[in-house]
């Protein structure tokens, strides 16, 4: 298979599709990988390693989407993509579909074998190529929460951790998935005082059992939630509905609760978000305020730390990638009822549910 790897080109993205060491894998299979002109640079990664690794380079974002059978992206195409993409072209990247209705329709019009990472889902339910990423943010959810509580970013004024003789910042993080474990980890860790939220029993237990006596849980609830808005510094929504828009948790009535200079860290905003005041923001201009609380509502956050992010997505999806190569989309899916899952659109049909409910279309069951 003709396999591409092409620059990403969303603001300050610097991630990239695939390592060297995940071409030098798809080459060893025998596919034939072009890999566009810097691509890598931003993750570290040089066009010579590439180069080393079996990779052609190619010097343009056009030249690798004409000449690849399968495009392996990191985040969903932008507009200037759309035109690039060929009927029956498998692209295997996040596409986060349920909250883009453009992209979708888009991707429709195309015809193409839309493989989404975020829905690839194990028989346990996980989410092995969520998983990675969703580590990386839930982390950074507490490092950028944390500056930008700072005043001369809008904050409160509050240091994470305090210090002897003052207390330390209360942080609240909604759902006990992978984000908001790490969250908790790494907020802990600053030495916060920490209270995560979520709607299942038995992972509350379980996070109960394993973390740091400076977090505690509690059921997820509307009452329960606006109960500790009035006194929490830092919240974070890490909610997430497999492939689904993420439901609103906080809605702006609630923002009256807080005190001025609270921040807000929106890790589902991919997914539509969990605040209904949030709106996707860049790196570039990370912040907004709305009723004097601060929104962090970044849709590509893992992109700020692109080297551990894309080794640590490469170590996920290469096994996915060379499966699609070696095989074919058909039937690795077939062979793989996880990755099958991934499969969002096909033939300009949508073969995941909870986009078509998303935008009220039409689903059509994927057939293999």
């Amino acid at each position: 298979m003709i396999v591409g790897v092409p620059k990403e080109i969303k603001n300050n993205e610097n991630r990239v599709g695939a390592t060297p060491a995940g071409v030098k894998e798809l080459v060893k299979n025998g596919h034939t990988v072009y890999v566009q002109h810097t691509a890598g640079e931003g993750s570290g990664f040089s066009d010579n390693e590439y180069i080393a690794a079996g990779a052609t380079i190619l010097p343009s974002i056009e030249d690798v989407y004409a000449k690849a059978e399968m495009i392996i992206k990191v985040k969903e195409p932008i507009a200037p993509e759309y035109p690039l993409i060929r009927e029956r072209q498998v692209v295997f990247t996040y596409f986060h579909f349920a909250c883009d209705l453009a992209l979708t329709e888009a991707m429709i019009r195309a015809k193409a074998v839309c493989i989404a990472y975020e829905t690839v889902q194990l028989p346990d339910m996980s989410l092995p190529l969520l998983i990675p990423m969703s580590e990386v943010a839930g982390r950074m959810s507490i490092q950028e929460g944390a500056r930008f509580l700072e005043k001369p970013q809008g904050g409160r004024g509050v240091l994470l951790g305090g210090v002897p003789g003052v207390k330390p910042a209360k942080v609240l993080i909604l759902g006990a998935g992978v984000v908001g474990r790490n969250a908790a980890l790494m907020a802990a860790g600053l030495g916060a005082d920490v209270t995560i939220t979520d709607i299942s029993l038995p992972t509350l237990r379980h996070v109960a059992d394993v973390m740091p006596k400076n977090v505690k849980t509690l059921y997820s609830s509307t009452h329960n939630i606006e109960s500790e808005l009035p006194t929490t510094d830092l919240i974070v929504g890490s909610v997430l509905i497999p492939g689904a828009k993420a439901p609103h948790l906080i809605t702006r009535d609630m923002l009256k609760l807080m005190r001025p200079g609270t921040v807000l860290v929106d890790v589902a905003i991919d997914q539509g978000g969990c605040f209904e005041t949030s709106h996707p923001t860049t790196h570039a201009e990370p912040t907004y305020m709305v009723d004097g609380i601060l929104h962090y509502a970044v849709a590509n956050i893992p992109g700020a730390v692109p080297f551990t992010s894309t080794m640590a997505l490469t170590n996920a999806t290469l096994p996915y990638a060379v499966a699609l190569a070696n095989k074919g989309w058909r039937q690795a899916c077939k062979d793989d009822p996880a990755l099958a899952l991934g499969v969002n659109i096909v033939d300009g049909k949508i073969t995941y549910k909870g986009v078509a409910e998303a935008f009220g279309m039409t689903y059509t069951e994927l057939t293999l």
